[in-house]
């Protein structure tokens, strides 16, 4: 509790309370959601906050969304619902569990790093980030004191989500309180995954992908997964290393983020698929198209070319990765799509996984703001993607989340199964708030938003309750000026005063 008040004093210190006066929107419509969501689960675990508090600590840590697609506004608060029954209190600060349940991979406190990115980049958005501080702490220096150490289990791009992170909140402290820790690690990867020519190896299974096409247990091949973490990472760090006035740490980290762009772009990329592959330990790439190829997007590694842009042709060909109830992990025209059984591993041959459709929803959110070069993806197609991954969320007629789905038919394929439940795997409001709305989260003094939301298909929406450098921001479209009764036009609040508007839904920017 000693936790949560210094959080809460550091809200009032960053004049949230001052600023509450100013929102738009009020609970009204979470408390519904809340009710909703309470009344058709058992509860058959309870962590730091049980469903009865539920809607307290809701109200008191998340940004409040409203918009006219029913579907992603209750799957925007539902997400939000079932992260917060993964906040577990422990002897040691809080973390963030990945199963509700018990799972016999998991390490101390039942924690486990495979989403660890997407935790961070989901929570990021929470008003009070201690939750978050204990969290990364316990990745940095609980886990690798213990006796069986679980960090390391699984691919991360922490760097990048700690940066990312910081963008939002601004917390230069923590970054150089944590900066070195954070570069022994990437070391640490280096020892232990790095081939002699500087390049990253992985297991599918290490990936939290295993039976893939591409993959296996036991094969060291060179995936665009980790090799496109560490280069987020390096960026990541070089960025950290220039904020805390580390010029040898930061050219350290310039040098080893140009060595993997270039690597990953030369020798990954099959120009005849158009495509970034896996390179087979023994040599080759994979004949097979992934979801993962899709990653190094999520990094802005590409280089800004038609041949790299023309990749994401296959995201929308129903013989690629366009499925009825999803982005599927590998292409459906591939002989081995789906052979790997039905729900008796975690099959990533092609099933729909949240994890992987975050990852490149991401990535197409990259491509439409950062290049120039789109091959034809456009805010329509981001949309669609976005609405179809909300419309995933629902097993027997209610909402649900769990780990992959049949691609035809939306069937969980883990079933109700205990484990599979809340599955926190995924982020779904960080794309929303970030993307969808377009909060860009940037190092200097300037607020920045390009909506991904096409014209007319929405004619008003708002967040409100954003807490982004210190301030609490209100981002609202009213095409009429009736809905939300502040004028017509795109118009943003900075702790209640308007900062920035436009006739238009299109990219803005103010100083705060």
């Amino acid at each position: 509790m000693k936790r949560i008040l210094i959080g809460f004093l550091l809200m009032l210190n960053a004049g949230i309370l001052s600023a509450q006066k100013a929102h738009i929107l009020t609970t009204e419509k979470l408390s519904k959601y809340v009710n909703y969501f309470n009344s058709i689960d058992d509860e058959a675990v309870k962590n730091h906050v049980p469903n009865a508090q539920s809607l307290e600590w809701l109200s008191q840590n998340i940004p409040l969304f409203d918009c006219p697609d029913s579907a992603i506004q209750e799957v925007y608060y539902y997400r939000w619902w079932a992260v917060r029954k993964h906040l577990k209190q422990t002897p040691e600060g809080f973390i963030f569990t990945e199963f509700i349940t018990q799972a016999n991979h998991a390490g101390k406190y039942n924690a486990i790093s495979s989403g660890l990115g997407h935790h961070i980049y989901e929570g990021r958005w929470l008003l009070n980030q201690q939750y978050i501080n204990d969290y990364i702490n316990f990745w940095l220096y609980i886990d690798p004191a213990w006796k069986v150490q679980r960090f390391h289990a699984f691919s991360s791009w922490i760097d990048d989500a700690v940066y990312n992170r910081y963008l939002v909140n601004k917390d230069k402290s923590f970054i150089e309180k944590n900066l070195l820790t954070l570069n022994a690690d990437y070391s640490k990867w280096e020892k232990e995954k790095m081939n002699p020519d500087n390049t990253f190896w992985q297991f599918d299974v290490r990936d939290a992908m295993e039976e893939s096409i591409s993959g296996g247990r036991k094969e060291k091949n060179v995936r665009p997964t980790i090799n496109s973490y560490m280069y987020g990472n390096a960026k990541a760090l070089s960025a950290m290393a220039a904020l805390c006035n580390n010029d040898s740490l930061k050219r350290k980290y310039d040098k080893k983020a140009s060595f993997l762009r270039d690597f990953v772009n030369d020798k990954l990329w099959d120009d005849t698929a158009s495509f970034y592959k896996v390179q087979y330990e023994k040599g080759g790439l994979c004949d097979a198209r992934e979801a993962i190829g899709f990653i190094p997007w999520y990094f802005n590694l590409p280089k800004d070319k038609a041949k790299y842009a023309d990749q994401w042709k296959s995201l929308t060909d129903t013989a690629g990765f366009n499925a009825p109830w999803g982005i599927t992990t590998a292409e459906r025209r591939h002989p081995l799509f789906r052979t790997h059984g039905s729900g008796h591993g975690c099959e990533w041959d092609g099933a729909v996984w949240p994890f992987a459709t975050s990852q490149t929803l991401k990535g197409l959110s990259n491509l439409l703001n950062n290049y120039k070069n789109q091959d034809g993806m456009n805010r329509q197609v981001f949309y669609n993607e976005v609405h179809k991954y909300a419309m995933s969320h629902q097993m027997n007629g209610k909402i649900y989340l769990g780990e992959y789905q049949d691609e035809k038919t939306g069937e969980w394929l883990k079933g109700d199964n205990p484990r599979s439940k809340f599955y926190n795997h995924s982020t779904f409001a960080d794309i929303i708030i970030s993307d969808l709305v377009g909060l860009k989260p940037r190092p200097d003094n300037k607020l920045e938003i390009n909506p991904l939301l096409p014209q007319n298909q929405w004619d008003w929406f708002c967040l409100d309750k954003v807490l982004y450098h210190g301030k609490i921001m209100t981002i609202l479209w009213d095409k009429t000026g009736e809905k939300y009764g502040k004028g017509k036009g795109f118009r943003v609040f900075a702790d209640g005063k308007e900062i920035a508007k436009s006739n238009g839904l299109k990219k803005i920017k103010a100083k705060i």
